[in-house]
């Protein structure tokens, strides 16, 4: 697969503090595409905006929301858009640890795919989207000298706290293309 990439420049993002030694995947938990880029790109999210599940039906409509971004968004039809240059840190991992070292945001690379998640039902990853998957992470890997078993899912770095890409994620298809372990 000929890897198209889409620019979308998020602004939310700083410097990295050591090298690339994790990719972590995610789904979006957003209604669409668009709205999830939307809150990835946005420099100063307030409540009002992004509305959903996962806030308080009587939240101020003016709470800040802390700042999110990912390097990849992945959407239903499997289209990659670029959010983040992979030399810089983007922050999608949140609060979170690998083998016993925290700051994964630092270290890793942030993929999230176009997934309402559990919040709207837990929908199937589309096949567009895993075959597009397989082929970034194949692009990704052999970059920065990775192997499969440094592919992870959010869950795995905040286990209690996220549940993404969630129980319906196709692990066993990544392993079989040797991107990825079973999780």
């Amino acid at each position: 697969m000929n890897l198209r990439i889409i620019e979308r420049p998020s602004p939310n993002f700083d410097a990295r503090a050591r090298g690339v030694d994790l990719v972590v995947l995610h789904y979006t938990g957003m209604q669409d595409a668009e709205t999830a880029m939307a809150r990835l790109c946005d420099a100063t999210p307030i409540a009002g905006k992004y509305p959903g599940p996962w806030q308080a039906p009587d939240i101020d409509p003016a709470t800040p929301l802390g700042r999110a971004s990912a390097h990849y968004v992945i959407d239903e039809a499997g289209l990659i858009y670029r959010l983040v240059a992979e030399e810089n840190r983007a922050w999608h991992a949140g609060v979170s640890a690998w083998e016993g070292e925290g700051d994964v945001n630092s270290r890793s690379i942030g993929i999230e795919i176009v997934n309402g998640g559990h919040d709207f039902g837990l929908p199937d990853f589309t096949d567009a989207q895993i075959e597009t998957v397989i082929a970034l992470l194949r692009d990704i890997l052999p970059r920065h000298g990775l192997d499969a078993s440094r592919v992870v899912g959010h869950s795995d770095v905040a286990p209690g706290r996220k549940r993404d890409p969630g129980e319906k994620f196709p692990w066993v298809k990544l392993a079989a293309a040797s991107v990825a372990q079973v999780r």
